[in-house]
């Protein structure tokens, strides 16, 4: 029994991704291209993979079966090209990472520009894709890197088979509208100024929520949420407009222009941690591999310059 191990990728991109329609686009291939490869490969094997009785297809016990041996071949083959990458002294070949808006505009973008001139072999490429969908992609092999937030208050999640490596530590800030201060005039200099104000906040999870749940509960009093809103710049775009104050990471405040909004010197707000989630390689420790530790370099090297840049931006008043 010869089998060709090209198509045992295909049989187990099928079965990680859950269907046919789903591995083609991972692998880049029609799905008629990737029907006719397990239809080849079950006539290797002399069995039926794949059960096309039902809408979907779905994989027979033989199929499983094999493709339980097609994951270690595919995690054999990719660490066979980690550790391949120790006896080159020019890195190169594909790495992708996937993170959200912010983190793509202010870390990853000047971050490219430091690994195309230090290591122009490198093939990076980003995808905005975060939260539990990319780390699921990062174990599917489909991302190199992930980046991921948390409230730096929090203890770093114990995950299976990955691990995270610190990035940067994202200061929160309190924004309001120029000169907007419920019943006073001036910016706030208190919790206590903004304990009735209304509140455009994250969404239940997102580390800026849980930051005004911490200042709330530290403070006493229960925020109003008038607005829930996900990402930063239509939370900006709120507050500019006077519809209420919001805490945002100080990441963030690179998206808008100077005046629109007023950042208050209010302390104890908190921070976010920013890390670059890799997965657990057994040769290694946890350690990323070279290729991952050079983009890993970059992006802390493009964090270091953010203070810089957020002090000739911004001014905390």
């Amino acid at each position: 029994m010869d089998i060709d191990p090209r198509r045992l990728r295909v049989l187990h991109e099928v079965a990680r991704r859950g269907g046919v329609m789903r591995a083609a686009e991972a692998l880049h291939l029609t799905a008629s291209a990737v029907s006719q490869q397990l239809a080849l490969l079950e006539r290797e094997v002399g069995l039926a993979l794949i059960d096309r009785s039902q809408r979907r297809a779905a994989l027979t016990p033989a199929g499983r079966v094999l493709a339980g041996y097609a994951e270690r071949v595919e995690e054999e083959l990719a660490e066979a090209r980690r550790e391949l990458t120790r006896f080159t002294e020019r890195l190169s070949g594909p790495v992708t990472v996937a993170a959200f808006p912010t983190v793509i505009r202010h870390l990853l973008v000047p971050a490219l520009g430091a690994l195309a001139g230090d290591h122009p072999r490198l093939e990076p490429r980003i995808i905005e894709l975060y939260g539990p969908a990319a780390l699921q992609e990062l174990r599917l092999g489909g991302v190199d890197l992930v980046i991921t937030e948390h409230d730096a208050d929090e203890p770093v999640q114990e995950r299976p088979s990955v691990v995270s490596h610190r990035i940067h530590v994202d200061e929160y800030r309190i924004v309001v509208p120029p000169g907007w201060t419920p019943g006073q005039e001036g910016i706030p200099r208190d919790v206590a100024d903004l304990a009735d104000a209304p509140w455009i906040a994250g969404p239940p999870g997102q580390a800026c929520g849980h930051a005004l749940d911490r200042l709330a509960a530290l403070h006493g009093f229960t925020p109003r949420r008038v607005h829930v809103i996900e990402e930063f710049p239509p939370i900006l775009a709120l507050v500019a407009a006077g519809h209420g104050a919001a805490i945002v990471p100080s990441l963030a405040l690179l998206d808008v222009p100077a005046g629109e909004v007023a950042v208050t010197a209010i302390p104890g707000v908190g921070a976010r941690r920013l890390d670059a989630v890799t997965r657990v390689s057994r040769t290694r420790s946890g350690e990323p591999d070279p290729v991952q530790a050079v983009v890993i370099a970059a992006l802390r090297e493009a964090a270091d310059g953010l203070t810089v840049r957020l002090g000739e931006h911004w001014a905390p008043r």
